[in-house]
Formats: structure tokens, sequence, C-alpha cells
């Protein structure tokens, strides 16, 4: 019996020390969470719940225009190095050339190893390498003006819709615009220790620049940010010492050797185009200028081809696709930057000032060059992605120095100010949320929003209606034909690509070519382009967000030309 109660009573205080033991740590986490920043709390928070969304609605975004020619793309890669570089079959489809293929090989790779469909897969990963940027994005501005802009920087980029709704399947532009961020956050760290930066923030610079290389060539800026990262950290004054400065100035480029050593050989792995001239990798960025396909793009109602656009097309773009917030606090804080109230805030740090100089020549250089050159561009901002981390850092830092001039001035009216950015922020969120998952079709005000921009502006270039459209042609045929909606076969043109069309439809109902649309059941088109005006018939099915009509499906059976039935 005295065993018992002994063994009793051990029991009991082994639950109390376990109970005491966990009550311990849930003290040391609280105690964790109460020396944090709270800005900081806040990223996290956003960044986690990112995470979630982005894990919860990754298949609800269609297979986009390019993505099945880039993945067949990632196969000739793979195939041009199995062969031992005889099969140079990469080297003649389309374009593709001067691009990388680093995404689409490492997702062929990955497809083999993980059990989704591929075309999922690409979703999935693309959203988390965007996220990855939002976080690229976020380190740089809390490294530079605090938690505070960090937090706003993350709100500016997640609640930007060309970025959130492009970020699962854009499988180029955000990539390269992620790994863009990432080179420029390891930059700057490597900057605040020249002449000899830590290793470390090299090869992290190294490794984000080969990456992005391995995508576009337009991430070569990538190697001028570098140089005027050098120049620009240089110490003053230049005159009377000429010989340090010059000194310094190569013995910094010579600690980023190692860097460059990495990204070449990212690029050349990943870009087998680049590795066949020292030269190639230049031509392709110079490529650039000289695209003169017969695609057209739309401004303003008026439709130009894509080499003829005026040299206010991007810059239009991005301003009229940005949220007004977002839009006015980088103009605000480019206005502080050329005060230099935030070299004052900073208690006279020059360092400082020039990062966030570094950060708005990368957000304002490659448009002005754009701009300069008159280059050619097609579906609004989406090839010039990478200078929205830019952007939404001008952004995050624009709204905490605000936020701070007006905490200096009186706590009640920090808190209005807090209170108006978090009901703005949260009116956009709510115009993604009726725009899901076509956020992309985001338009601010300047434009009067989605309803003003509809067949002024490009609107689905990607045909991500798609899916939508195919499940609207399956229950307009359940409905009306239920005995041979699934076993007869139809014909059906698509505004669109193949792969995207068969991904979604029944086996009968057949997509068919352009030369023989005339003879088509059905239609499905976006109404970016007025494509859906190009063949008449009974609509049917429309898709519509914010009360606009972005696609539709039509019914051509009464006016279709005869002959060639569906077979």
């Amino acid at each position: 019996m005295t065993d018992l109660v002994t063994g009793r009573l051990d029991e009991s205080s082994r639950e109390f020390a376990a109970a005491g033991g966990f009550s311990s740590r849930l003290r040391r986490v609280a105690r964790w969470f109460a020396a944090r920043d709270l800005y900081d709390l806040a990223s996290l928070i956003a960044m986690l719940s990112l995470l979630i969304l982005a894990c919860a609605t990754f298949d609800d975004y269609a297979i986009s225009n390019d993505e099945g020619v880039q993945h067949h793309y990632g196969e000739l890669i793979i195939a041009y190095y199995k062969s031992g570089f005889t099969d140079q079959s990469l080297f003649k489809l389309d374009n593709l050339y001067l691009y990388g293929g680093l995404f689409d090989v490492g997702l062929i790779l990955l497809g083999k190893i993980l059990p989704f469909d591929q075309y999922e897969l690409r979703h999935l990963v693309c959203a988390l390498i965007g996220i990855g940027g939002i976080g690229f994005a976020a380190l740089t501005a809390r490294m530079i003006s605090g938690a505070r802009a960090a937090f706003f920087t993350v709100v500016a980029l997640a609640l930007c819709g060309s970025w959130y709704g492009t970020m699962f399947n854009d499988t180029k532009g955000i990539p390269q615009a992620t790994f863009m961020a990432g080179a420029m956050y390891f930059l700057i760290r490597a900057t605040r220790d020249l002449p000899a930066p830590r290793m470390r923030d090299v090869i992290g610079f190294g490794i984000m620049t080969g990456a992005a290389l391995g995508i576009k060539s337009l991430s070569l800026l990538l190697v001028g940010y570098f140089g005027i990262a050098i120049l620009m950290s240089m110490p003053h004054p230049v005159i009377g010492h000429v010989r340090d400065r010059a000194g310094f100035v190569l013995t910094s480029a010579l600690h980023f050797l190692p860097a460059m050593m990495i990204a070449y050989v990212i690029m050349i792995g990943a870009w087998p185009w680049s590795a066949l001239s020292p030269l190639n990798p230049i031509r392709g960025l110079l490529s650039f200028g000289d695209f003169h396909y017969h695609i057209r793009t739309v401004l303003f109602g008026r439709f130009y081809e894509m080499a003829d656009v005026p040299s206010y097309y991007v810059p239009t773009y991005i301003a009229i696709r940005l949220p007004l917030l977002t839009l006015g606090a980088a103009v605000f804080s480019l206005g502080l930057l050329l005060t230099k109230v935030f070299a004052r805030e900073a208690d006279g740090n020059p360092a400082r000032h020039r990062e966030i100089g570094l950060i708005a020549f990368t957000a304002i250089f490659p448009v002005l060059c754009q701009v300069v050159t008159e280059g050619p561009a097609i579906d609004g901002c989406r090839h010039f992605m990478f200078v929205f981390p830019s952007i939404a850092i001008l952004a995050g830092m624009g709204i905490s120095a605000f936020i701070g001039i007006l905490a200096r001035w009186h706590r009640r009216a920090m808190i209005a100010g807090l209170a108006v950015i978090a009901s703005l922020y949260g009116l956009t969120a709510g115009k993604l949320y009726a725009l899901h998952p076509y956020e992309y079709l985001y338009y601010n005000q300047l434009v009067g929003g989605l309803e003003g921009a509809s067949r002024r502006f490009v609107t689905d270039y990607w045909v991500n209606i798609m899916p939508e459209a195919v499940d609207e042609l399956h229950d307009y045929l359940d409905r009306t034909e239920p005995a041979t909606a699934q076993t007869k076969n139809y014909r059906v043109a698509v505004c669109g690509e193949r792969v995207s069309y068969e991904e979604y439809a029944r086996p009968n109902l057949q997509w068919i070519k352009m030369w023989d649309w005339r003879y088509a059941d059905f239609y499905i088109a976006p109404t970016h382009m007025n494509c859906d005006r190009n063949l008449g018939g009974k609509v049917v099915a429309k898709i519509e967000r914010m009360g606009v009509t972005i696609g539709v499906v039509k019914d051509r059976r009464d006016i279709r030309t005869p002959g060639k039935p569906a077979e």
C-alpha cells in the first residue's frame, strides 16, 4: 500500500513538474514575443498568412499563355545536356533561347520527386518564390529604415495586384524579380563593409544574380547596380585622393570576384545560349530592344504594335496598376530623399541616404531606359515586374516616415494616420478579394478601376478566365443537353492557348485551330483586346468581376459555317 501511495505521489509530482515546465516554456515564448518589435511581429504574421493563402489557392489560377512553351523549353535544355550538347533544338524555339530556363528546368526535376500535376506545381512554386520576393523587399526596407518600413513594404507589395495576381503563373517575371530583389538585399549588406565585404554577403549576391540571369538577360542590370553601389560607397572627397579612392574601388571589385564567378556558372547552366559566345548575354539584353513581332497591345483605347508603343506606355501602366496609396507613398519617399530628410532622420548617416538612393535608382532607371529608347512593350508592365519590389520598398519607407512625422507632431495624429492607411489598404484588399483569381486585373482610380480600364487597357492577357469559362460551358451543356453533354463531340474555338484549354475541358469538347474557327460550335474568349468580338454567337455565359465582363462563352451553332461538323 505504501508503495502504491508513493507511486501515485511520484506520478503527481511528475505531472506537476511537467505542467510547470510547460508554463515556463509559455512564459519564455511570451517574453520572446514581448521583446520583439510590434511591426516585426506584424510582418511575420503577414508573411505566414501569405504562405497559407498561397497554399490554399494556388490551383485557382489558370495555365498562362506562355507556360506550355516554357515547360517545353525546360525539357529541351535537359535534352541538350543529356545529349552531350548535340541536341540543339532549344536554339530553334522561337526567341526563348534569349531567356534562361532555370525555373523551368528546376520544376521539371522537382516534378519527378513530388506527386503534383506539372502546372499546379509550377503555380505553387512560383507563388512561394513571389512571397520570397516580398520577404527580400521587406528585409531590405528593415535594414535601411527599420521594422515599420519593412511591415508597410510587405503590405504594399502583397496588395499590389500586378504582383500578387501574377505570382502564381508568371513563371518568368516573378522569379526574376524575386532573385533581383534578393541580389539587391545582399548587395546593400555587402556595401556596408566595403572595401572588404563579408563573404556570405558576396556569395548571396552571386547566387541571386546568377539565378536572375538564369531566367532573363535583363538581369544584367544587376552588374551595373553592383558598380554603382561601389561608386556610391566610395569615401569623399575624391579630388585630391584619387589614388586612394581608385584603390578602394579596385579592392571592392576584387572582393566581388567570387560572386561574379558563381553568377556566371549558374547563368550558363540555366541559359545554354549564353555560353556559346562571351558576348551573348549582352546580345540577349540588347535584343529586347529589337523585338518587332506582330503582337498588339492597347493604351487608352488605342491599339499599337508592340514596337510602336508610345514612350510613356510602361510608366503609365505602372502608375495605374499600383494602389494609389502605394504610388503616393513612393513619390513621397522620393521627395524626402531629394530633400535629404531621410539622412537627417538617420542622425546624418550618409550610408542610409546612399542606400535609399540606390533603391530609387533601381526603381526608376530601367523604366527611364525604356522611355528614352522607346523600346517595344506589351501586356502593360509585365516585363518590368522587377521594379515593383523597389517601388514597394520606397512606399514602405515613405509611409513609415509619414507616420514618424505624425508621431512627432501628436500621438493622436499618428493614430489617425494609421487608421487612414489601414482603411485605404483595407479597401484595396477588398477589391483584390472581389477580383480573385484575377487580382492582376486591378486598376486604381486614376482610370476608374477595372470598369474604366475595360477595353481601354490590357486586362486578361494571360486568359486566366479559362477554367471558369470551361466550367460555364460544361454547366451550359449539362443543363441544356444532359443526354449528350459528355458524349457528343463539339468544336470549340478558343482565344487562348490550347494547352490551357485542354487542361480543363472534357475530351468531347474539341479544340480547333484558328483557320477552322468558322466551323466552331462554341467560342471562349476574354474581353481583352476585344477578343470576344472576333466571332459571333449567342452569349450563354459571362465571366464577371466587380460588375465588369472579362470573358464570355458563345454558342455559335445557329450561325456557324456549314460543313465540317463536329466529329
